[in-house]
């Protein structure tokens, strides 16, 4: 462990290859070698005395150009496991750029990451996977992005940072006519919402579709992009302030489920010929239900787990010849050609005016817990961004 400046946990090799670019007085590069010297023999007393004032100010600066802040878990759990500390960022790789991030997206797979119903590859780990900024570096093999270009991303986890790196295949540039604050707001609830709607099963105007949630942040953008699609649309809500707000974005018939039974009112709006097919992201709550709104030959699309995960279930519970898929985005994005085939409808729908991203929650991101907290008590409509 180098000790340079007083700077410890911070990689001798990295500061030698930063600081022979940076520090350019013969009286430095000697007084940095009396220092990595004493560093490497273990002897704290060469680390500041050595070092002239110019060369300590641009160590602290090399240090301060290294770190970041970010929100981490080191274990599962609750909302108390999110800690909002300090991090290293280094240099991109073959493949990475580094990120200046401006917007974070917030969603309910955060949660999963965080209490460990997604499991995470290693812990401690910087959680989120939606965000947007400014690429401040680039790796080698990186063609079709440069310094300075701003782009946004769903999927590769680790968003909630000030800075980061992040694979280049899965950033896509942003158009002038995008802030940052919406790409973020909109990535992965927008490109779920296109998959969800073009590809898992095909909307259109003789559709008549079940919609969960439906004034959440992926119900809202849903809500509005099967309206230009033409479809029917019946949306469940949890109040009247919810019921309105998916009404205002396109939703045909919302159907209050803490006062209503959603299957029978299914019944009624439809005379009884019931759904194309449901969308359910509530998971536990509305499961087996949701079965019973479709007709023969529906499709039940299971993305979410807001009330906890579907038990384990019989395949004679798709009465009627049904169809049932748990997709994800990520399956749906695999190739670079999907990713960008995705934005690029998503930007359309957007630009056109066909569909509005309403950012209605901000939250600094060291109050990430707080986010977490008002998203799971159902506090939330619309999308929601960490501010770095």
């Amino acid at each position: 462990m180098s000790h340079v400046d007083g700077i410890s946990g911070l990689a001798g090799f990295a500061l030698k290859r930063n600081v022979r670019t940076r520090i350019g007085t013969k009286s430095d590069h000697s007084a940095l070698k009396i220092a990595f010297a004493g560093a490497r023999m273990g002897k704290p007393l060469f680390r500041a005395a050595a070092l002239g004032r110019s060369a300590q100010t641009r160590l602290s600066r090399i240090r301060s150009e290294t770190m970041a802040k970010a929100v981490r878990i080191h274990e599962h759990g609750g909302i108390d496991k999110l800690r909002f500390e300090d991090v290293e960022v280094g240099q991109p790789g073959p493949g990475q750029v580094r990120l200046r991030q401006t917007a974070v997206g917030l969603n309910f797979i955060d949660t999963y990451h965080r209490t460990g119903l997604y499991k995470l590859p290693a812990l401690p780990a910087v959680i989120g996977v939606e965000g947007a900024g400014v690429i401040t570096q680039v790796g080698e093999g990186v063609s079709d992005l440069k310094e300075g270009d701003r782009v946004a991303y769903a999927g590769p986890i680790g968003s909630y940072a000030t800075e980061r790196l992040a694979p280049a295949d899965r950033m896509v540039k942003l158009p002038a006519s995008i802030s940052d604050e919406t790409a973020a707001a909109m990535m992965l609830q927008g490109m779920t919402v296109r998959y969800l709607l073009r590809e898992t099963f095909s909307v259109g105007p003789e559709t008549t579709m079940l919609f969960h949630a439906a004034a959440g942040g992926v119900g809202l953008i849903a809500c509005q992009w099967a309206k230009a699609l033409g479809a029917t649309i019946i949306g469940t809500a949890g109040s009247p302030e919810k019921i309105e707000l998916a009404k205002a974005h396109g939703c045909t018939h919302v159907i209050n489920y803490r006062t209503e039974n959603f299957v029978e009112r299914v019944k009624e709006i439809t005379d009884g010929k019931l759904c194309d097919v449901a969308y359910d992201s509530i998971g536990k709550d509305t499961f087996p239900a949701s079965l019973d709104c479709l007709k023969p030959r529906g499709m039940w699309v299971s993305f979410g787990n807001a009330s906890g995960p579907v038990p384990p279930f019989e395949l004679t519970a798709l009465k009627g010849s049904l169809f049932a898929t748990r997709p994800s985005l990520f399956a749906y994005t695999a190739t670079r050609k999907e990713l960008l085939d995705n934005a690029a409808e998503l930007f359309d729908m957007v630009g056109s005016g066909k569909i509005k991203i309403e950012v209605s929650h901000r939250y600094p991101l060291a109050a990430a817990a707080d986010a977490h907290r008002d998203l799971e008590g159902r506090k939330t409509t619309g999308s929601i961004v960490l501010v770095p």
